[in-house]
């Protein structure tokens, strides 16, 4: 089931998330298209393509990163708009190209000594579901394919590129320890 700060729409999961579950998260991976942004790529005939990123997110990812916690993108399909994005607010791990979004999580995790248990992931496709279902926590926004609300833990009530990042970096960071920020 999904939080009680979720949409009406809720997941297969059995219950909801604890605050001890959202105190252990000390990584918070996200797709881009349909989380990060509504999902729209908008591409010129010149072949250059743009996207719309939520300030409100990047401050929610910029708070994460100040209280030393970690950020990662994963996203299906690289793009340029993506990348530029993601070295704005110093994304310190940013994959592109890969579909196995389990399988990419599961090694930054390892690469970062982290457990499934210590990884927050956030999506909404199909190809999402399996991170989502492998990570400690998994979110999702209401518009997310029936896949990703399937094994979702946890529903935003902000909308894909909307806020929806900002409103689970706020619930980690509600229950976070205090931490210091890396060097």
């Amino acid at each position: 089931m999904a939080s009680s700060s979720s949409s009406p729409r809720r997941s297969s999961r059995a219950k909801p998330v604890s605050p001890k579950a959202w105190a252990r998260v000390r990584l918070l991976a996200l797709d881009v298209d349909g989380i990060l942004t509504d999902g729209t790529i908008y591409v010129s005939s010149d072949g250059s393509e743009t996207k719309g990123f939520s300030v409100l997110d990047g401050m929610g990812m910029a708070r994460l990163l100040k209280a030393g916690l970690t950020v990662a993108w994963i996203s299906g399909r690289p793009s340029g708009a993506t990348a530029r994005r993601a070295e704005e607010l110093r994304i310190p791990h940013v994959i592109q190209g890969r579909s196995d979004k389990r399988e990419a999580l599961a090694e930054l995790a390892q690469r970062l000594g982290l457990s499934a248990a210590e990884c927050c992931y956030m999506g909404d496709d199909d190809i999402d579901a399996p991170a989502i279902a492998w990570a400690g926590i998994g979110a999702t926004v209401r518009s997310a394919m029936p896949a990703a609300l399937r094994v979702a833990d946890h529903v935003s009530r902000r909308p894909a590129g909307a806020g929806a990042v900002r409103e689970v970096c706020e619930l980690i960071l509600a229950h976070a320890p205090v931490r210091r920020s890396p060097p």
